[in-house]
């Protein structure tokens, strides 16, 4: 655990930290969060230039006027999309042996594990990675651990070699004031987990004290060890693993940290892109129609009171002005720059998502509604489909430890009747293939002589149990005669 009184965070921590909470302002969208940031940034370079992105710099003595800022979500959406191409669909896990298997299959309905990996895909391509930890509370479920995930700026983690040794989970507490902050501090190791409660301040990490000190902790007491603080897990494996989002990170290259999927950094390509929707909303707002009156059409609202037009009147009285002067009513309207707006807001998002790894047509920005071949769906994806292979590989190597370590968990504290064993993993990257495609890559398979019967069914239905395709085989020899015997026994060569 660190040391009482240490500065918090961690100086080390301190720069990764900022990264990643940048990141997940962009992610979240929330723009009052993303104004504070541009506030932050006051005297830093965009400043020197005169301007800030989401919120405006003013002189001092200038009538103040509501920031009428949009955000557009693109953040979100790249994140998102990068877990869908992912995750759509659960990955096949099996384990060697049948039992091992069969308690896998129940497991994963039972721990929510697509809806857990889908999340924790989502938010690693937002904030560079995800930890995944496994937990137990025998109060709200009795029969087995739970997976969870951390966000990576609420861990610090200890690498040897690039292999995580430990880590820490922190987290804040309520029931602080401004100046005094409760964390959270839990620490995993191999074989054993470690609780302890802090009271500093939001820069400090301050004294330890009695987990009892606060209502979030106090619960832990009767699951920990003599101690008061600890707890063994019963296994050798560390019950928390680390996935990255993408390698390296090229702003710590020496790291094992990931690195965000709008680290090229495209943080630019969003607030610009907020710019252009924002310009484009006051084009709309301005081109509303407006009156220019003269001043004896307006009604006085008394004393002090000023004047006003009521545009909603249909019959005014008789006004004493010649009708040469030109005085009448003048209709202010100002035009819509759609076209400009809608081509620059296409080419920003198109080099954003470029930049993340993925293709325009991911992102609906191809095609314009003509029929396309199946061929060049699959060209217009390519970059999709790669980006989202490279990220399979980290969850591959890295999804089965954490499963085995739930196994030998649910053995240790729950008493389990199963042999752990590490399963594999495998993504169904290409589920979204079309029937068109599949049938085209057959015809030439067939064509060349190079494929079974067999083969071909469970190319075409991969779900298909084996003696479905068994039965499928038959039919399909039959009906054409393939399977029929030699009519003229064995023909001499």
């Amino acid at each position: 655990m660190p040391a009482p009184g240490a500065a918090w965070p961690p100086p080390h921590m301190a720069a990764v930290y900022r990264e990643m909470r940048r990141d997940a302002m962009w992610y979240a969208g929330d723009p009052d969060r993303l104004t504070a940031l541009a506030d932050r940034r006051e005297n830093g370079v965009e400043a020197r230039h005169g301007r800030r992105r989401l919120g405006r710099q003013q002189p001092a003595d200038f009538p103040r006027k509501r920031e009428r800022r949009l955000h557009v979500p693109l953040p979100g959406d790249i994140a998102t999309k990068s877990a869908n191409l992912l995750f759509a669909d659960m990955p096949t896990i099996t384990a060697p042996t049948a039992a091992t298997n069969t308690f896998l299959g129940d497991a994963l309905d039972t721990m929510h594990l697509h809806e857990v990996l889908l999340g924790a895909a989502e938010q690693a391509a937002a904030v560079s990675g995800i930890f995944l930890r496994l937990t137990w509370d025998r109060d709200i479920v009795p029969d087995r651990p739970i997976p969870t995930t951390v966000q990576p700026d609420n861990a610090l983690p200890e690498w040897s070699f690039g292999i995580l040794r430990g880590v820490t989970f922190w987290r804040e507490l309520d029931g602080g004031d401004t100046q005094t902050v409760f964390r959270h501090l839990e620490r995993h190791e191999p074989g054993r987990i470690e609780h302890a409660l802090y009271e500093g301040t939001p820069d400090n990490l301050g004294r330890a004290v009695p987990l009892t000190e606060h209502t979030d902790t106090a619960g832990l007491i009767g699951s920990l060890g003599p101690d008061g603080v600890s707890v063994e897990t019963g296994i050798r494996m560390l019950t928390a693993t680390y996935v990255p989002n993408m390698t390296p990170n090229r702003l710590h290259r020496s790291s094992p940290y990931g690195r965000s999927d709008f680290a090229a950094p495209i943080h630019d390509q969003f607030a610009a892109l907020d710019d252009v929707w924002t310009s484009w909303m006051r084009d709309i707002r301005l081109a509303r129609a407006r009156l220019v009156v003269p001043d004896g059409y307006l009604t006085s609202m008394g004393p002090g009171q000023g004047a006003a037009w009521d545009d909603d009147r249909e019959v005014y009285s008789g006004i004493n002005m010649p009708p040469n002067e030109g005085g009448g009513l003048t209709l202010a309207q100002f035009g819509i720059r759609v076209a400009e707006h809608q081509r620059t807001a296409e080419a920003l998002t198109r080099k954003a998502v470029e930049s993340a790894g993925y293709s325009a047509q991911s992102f609906g920005l191809e095609g314009g509604g003509q029929a396309i071949t199946a061929t060049e769906v699959d060209a217009r994806d390519e970059d999709s489909t790669v980006t989202t292979k490279k990220k399979a590989g980290y969850w591959r190597s890295r999804l089965p430890d954490f499963l085995l370590a739930y196994q030998l968990l649910a053995v240790a504290q729950f008493g389990a009747r199963i042999a752990p064993e590490r399963p594999a993993v495998e993504f169904r990257l290409d589920a979204a293939e079309s029937e068109q495609s599949k049938a085209t890559t057959l015809e030439l398979y067939a064509r060349a002589g190079a494929v079974s019967t067999a083969t071909k069914v469970r190319y075409r239905s991969p779900d298909m149990p084996d003696e479905d395709v068994d039965a499928e085989v038959a039919a399909i020899l039959a009906e054409t005669g393939a399977g029929a015997p030699d009519p003229v026994g064995t023909y001499p060569m």
